[in-house]
């Protein structure tokens, strides 16, 4: 795509961080913005921040984990603006016991709910918007570029939720960029794989449905789990501007750019590491990230 100016961009996950940030600097470009959160307040202030800079806007309040909740996004969609060129799956968790950081659960110890929850999100959130939106933009005929946010974790190692969640949206992405070659479609594909972004993350417990159980207790918790999300929670407070990776989305569609990595240099060196062991056919790195 070469110009987004007149177009129409949906993003989920859109009442904060990322999400707003990319909705914001759509409405910038002159594209009419479709709002999807699962926060019925943040994300009516959103909407209202993007109509006083004079965008063409409406926003839906969704939950990605249910398939029917983004077909619905999809309905209104298309049947307010006609058509969808870029659609960014970004809504994601972090989720409790999940969070990778020091002091984290042992795969064989971290609840079931916990995995259900995040895969539910991260990885059928993105799939769910996939299959509700793919179809009719192909069948519309028009350009058009799927962004699907992962995270630098997807291209590291983690025998966590988060982890393996966000490794299945950057192996789904990559496989959707060769379909839509493969089958000639005027569609294209990014995955977005940020490292530390200050954002609300680790406050994603707030969404919680009750059907995973109760929230996680920090104060509760062993103290080098205390000390881990410590460690996390300066990171994320140092990280990224959510605007900043919000222009490196917005460059990245113009350019067809297919990996969008705004990761700090020990996070990409640590990818690097990863993948020179695995093509050495040495085991994986203990001890570090890589």
């Amino acid at each position: 795509m070469k110009d987004l100016a007149g177009k129409v961009a949906v993003v989920t996950g859109a009442a904060s961080g990322i999400g707003l940030a990319m909705a914001h600097r759509f409405a910038e470009a002159g594209m009419s913005v479709v709002l999807a959160d699962i926060e019925a307040e943040p994300l009516a202030m959103a909407e209202a921040g993007l109509r006083e800079k004079g965008a063409k806007t409406i926003a839906l309040r969704s939950n990605v984990m249910h398939e029917h909740d983004i077909q619905q996004l999809a309905d209104a969609a298309f049947s307010t603006f006609g058509n969808v060129h870029v659609l960014c799956n970004n809504a994601g968790v972090a989720g409790g016991s999940g969070m990778p950081a020091p002091g984290i659960l042992n795969a064989w110890e971290s609840p079931l709910s916990d995995w259900e929850w995040v895969f539910g999100v991260n990885f059928m959130g993105v799939l769910h918007g996939v299959r509700a939106f793919v179809p009719r933009m192909i069948a519309n005929g028009e350009e058009g570029h799927i962004v699907n946010t992962a995270s630098i974790a997807g291209l590291l190692t983690g025998a966590d939720a988060y982890s393996v969640s966000k490794h299945g949206v950057v192996c789904l992405t990559e496989g959707l960029y060769k379909q839509f070659r493969t089958a000639g479609t005027k569609l294209s594909a990014s995955v977005l794989c940020p490292g530390w972004v200050h954002t609300q993350i680790l406050e994603g417990d707030r969404n919680r449905p009750e059907e995973f159980g109760p929230r996680e207790d920090i104060s509760a918790s062993p103290p080098d789990r205390q000390r881990g999300l410590a460690i996390v929670t300066e990171m994320v407070r140092t990280g990224f501007a959510a605007e900043e990776v919000a222009g490196m989305v917005h460059d990245a569609i113009l350019a067809d750019q297919f990996y969008i990595i705004p990761a700090q240099d020990y996070l990409l060196a640590a990818v690097r590491l990863r993948l020179e062991n695995i093509l050495a056919g040495k085991n994986p790195a203990v001890g570090g990230l890589g």
